[in-house]
């Protein structure tokens, strides 16, 4: 998951954004209105974390704005004013959840999961594939009942990976949703972490490489196969 916090108090956005990180969630950080939508309009982002009162644009507006497109991140309204007409007011603005300050971390954190499964409607709340299983709440990975132990980059990567369902995820978008708006475009830290993503999953391979497009899981199908034909 990746997510855009826009929030005007320093400290706030870093403990935030600290807390998130440690929840295998990448996230970008900025303290005004206008910055937030450019900031979307060149990033992929699963949930925008949206201040009501800060600079540049109102959230009002950036609320707005992001509302009326067709294809759009999230948006999570985080703001002191908590008031029942006032989450009202934000919820018809078009934001799709809204949380008062103060709050608690793991309430965010379980709010920001939910919406993202709505995005993911097919899906259900612990992924699967060949064997393998993620829970994005709890943060644990399983192959065939076995704890996999992953980094926060390893396990954002593979839940890439598992919602695409057998589709093709390219090198860029892994590094869209795995990564922040700091990773090289240029780097092999997706191939480093694909390769010891596979080593940690164990054989047979579950990640194969499709060459010149990306990486995809092995569909439950495919393995069937391979199975069959070496039998």
């Amino acid at each position: 998951m990746r997510v855009l916090i826009v929030e005007d108090e320093a400290y706030l956005a870093e403990a935030i954004s600290t807390g998130l990180r440690l929840e295998a969630i990448s996230v970008d950080t900025t303290d005004n209105g206008e910055e937030a939508l450019f900031l979307v309009d060149v990033n992929s982002y699963d949930v925008v974390l949206l201040d009501r009162d800060i600079p540049g644009l109102h959230g009002d507006e950036v609320c707005r704005e992001l509302a009326r497109r067709e294809e759009r991140p999230a948006i999570l309204m985080l703001t002191a004013a908590g008031l029942l007409n006032d989450r009202v007011e934000g919820l018809e603005l078009g934001a799709d959840d809204y949380l008062a300050k103060p709050f608690e971390f793991p309430e965010l954190v379980a709010r920001l999961r939910a919406l993202t499964r709505r995005q993911f409607t097919v899906l259900p709340p612990v992924l699967s594939v060949s064997n393998i299983t993620l829970d994005p709440f709890r943060r644990e990975v399983y192959r065939g009942g076995k704890y996999i132990r992953l980094t926060r980059k390893e396990f954002s990567v593979l839940e890439v990976l598992l919602r695409a369902r057998g589709g093709v995820v390219s090198a860029e978008s892994l590094l869209e949703k795995a990564w922040d708006e700091n990773a090289n475009p240029f780097t092999n830290s997706v191939k480093v972490t694909i390769s010891t993503l596979r080593r940690k999953l164990d054989k047979p391979w579950a990640i194969k490489t499709v060459t010149g497009v990306g990486y995809a899981m092995v569909t439950d199908e495919e393995q069937i196969n391979k199975d069959a034909a070496i039998g």
